[in-house]
């Protein structure tokens, strides 16, 4: 066959989610843009995807086009004078509104101008980023007025096709701004720029989440960790007397403080460090070569959005060396109550040892003066014994009685105890 098709089909028993991942690469391809241009992005961090999709619903069928589907966490329409692209993330959710009929002067008018001022009020969700993009052949020499006077970032695109300028800032209307201007960008070349300048102050503004939670958890680390080296100080000092349960009470408050904040922070802060990830993907891929006299973006990023990110990873890190010490001075406490848990045994088995060798010497005490009662009186019964035969005429003496008696039934009691210790106890007991 001529066409590449293959000659036969073959069926195999498929992964189920073997399609969906093959086209996952193919999810949300750019769009071919060709100057004029322009573009405004929002994003939204997330409402619920059911409310988002009606949402688009009722916008979209104003316009007579089909709305998305049940599910569906991308889409892209065209609604007559203006190209709708909605993307669902996780954790927000853009909105892209592309126009392409001329323009003369940049930022007056936008794609948004299109879109009923009522629907876009009521997006739901809450607004994270709000950008437009100019795509233009020609720009005014002077961009100054454009950005209200800012400081300019910029540089050339990918080897000097194109040039992107921009000041980071939220001008009178509540967005950012860049201008694009096409030198020599093919359609394909043009859409993968405006993609990445719209992803860049997306994912910026969504990495920056993190700083301020970043700063307040930097104050409560450093309480929980002044505390904690309050009692490691405890630990390691013989001279301070110190109350064991209260030392226990404390760290582990401090544990599980160190856990909450670790689960109040570790979501954003990981997230943020993905987020500039990205970012600094993006200002690769824009392939930057200097204008003289501006900063290039990559600069820009590495010296306003760096150290908010440095703070963050700082905040993460001094989190994780936290929960180790608080581990750490925990098993000191717990060895050293083992110790002293071990040195009140020992006391406990001597304090038992001589109570036993006590009990001994008493026990063989009793038993003796067991033997000589009961040898007592059995000498006496021997006694009587001897004045009866006596009395009977037999001739017997009463004193040689006794006196041979004596050590018989002497020895035979103290056989007797030995014998019936020997069987309570199983010891000999000598």
């Amino acid at each position: 066959m001529t066409d590449g098709a293959p000659t036969r089909t073959i069926g195999f028993r498929e992964h189920a989610q073997r399609r969906a991942l093959a086209g996952e690469v193919h999810a949300r391809p750019y769009e071919a843009l060709e100057a004029p241009v322009r573009a405004s992005r929002l994003a939204l961090v997330h409402a619920t995807p059911d409310e988002e999709r009606a949402h688009l619903g009722r916008l979209l069928v104003t316009h007579g086009a089909e709305p998305p589907g049940t599910g569906a966490n991308y889409f892209i329409r065209d609604l007559g004078g203006f190209r709708l692209r909605w993307e669902r993330h996780g954790e927000f959710s853009t909105y892209t509104f592309v126009r392409d009929d001329p323009f003369e002067v940049p930022f007056h008018g936008s794609a948004l101008d299109l879109v009923p001022a009522d629907w876009l009020e009521t997006l739901p969700g809450q607004l994270m980023t709000g950008v437009h993009v100019a795509v233009a052949k020609t720009l005014p020499y002077d961009l100054g007025p454009l950005f209200d006077g800012n400081a300019l970032v910029g540089a050339k695109v990918l080897w000097g096709g194109g040039e992107a300028w921009t000041d980071f800032r939220l001008h009178a209307d509540g967005f950012g701004r860049f201008i694009l201007r096409d030198i020599a960008l093919t359609p394909g070349q043009t859409g993968r720029v405006v993609q990445r300048l719209l992803e860049i102050e997306t994912y910026r503004m969504m990495a920056l989440l993190a700083f301020p939670l970043a700063r307040s958890a930097t104050a409560e680390i450093s309480r929980i960790d002044g505390e904690l080296s309050g009692i490691v100080t405890q630990l390691a000092d013989p001279a301070i007397k110190q109350n064991d349960r209260e030392l226990l009470e404390t760290l582990t408050r401090l544990a599980a403080e160190a856990e909450r904040l670790d689960a109040a922070t570790s979501f954003r802060l990981s997230a943020a460090k993905a987020y500039y990830a990205i970012v600094q993907q993006r200002i690769g891929e824009l392939r930057e070569e200097r204008i003289p006299g501006l900063q290039t973006i990559a600069e820009f990023t590495d010296r306003r959005l760096g150290p908010a990110m440095k703070t963050c990873e700082s905040v993460s890190d001094r989190q994780l060396l936290l929960a180790r010490r608080v581990s750490r001075a925990g098993d000191l406490l717990r060895t050293r109550v083992d110790i002293a848990l071990e040195e009140k045994n020992r006391d406990l088995l001597k304090s038992m040892n001589r109570r036993a060798e006590l009990q001994l010497r008493l026990q063989e005490t009793v038993e003796g003066l067991s033997v000589v009662a009961i040898s007592y009186y059995l000498l006496g019964l021997i006694g009587y014994l001897a004045k009866g035969l006596k009395a009977a005429g037999l001739p017997v003496d009463y004193d040689l009685a006794g006196l041979v008696g004596l050590p018989v039934v002497a020895g035979a009691v103290w056989l007797g105890v030995r014998r019936l210790r020997r069987a309570l106890t199983g010891k000999d007991g000598e």
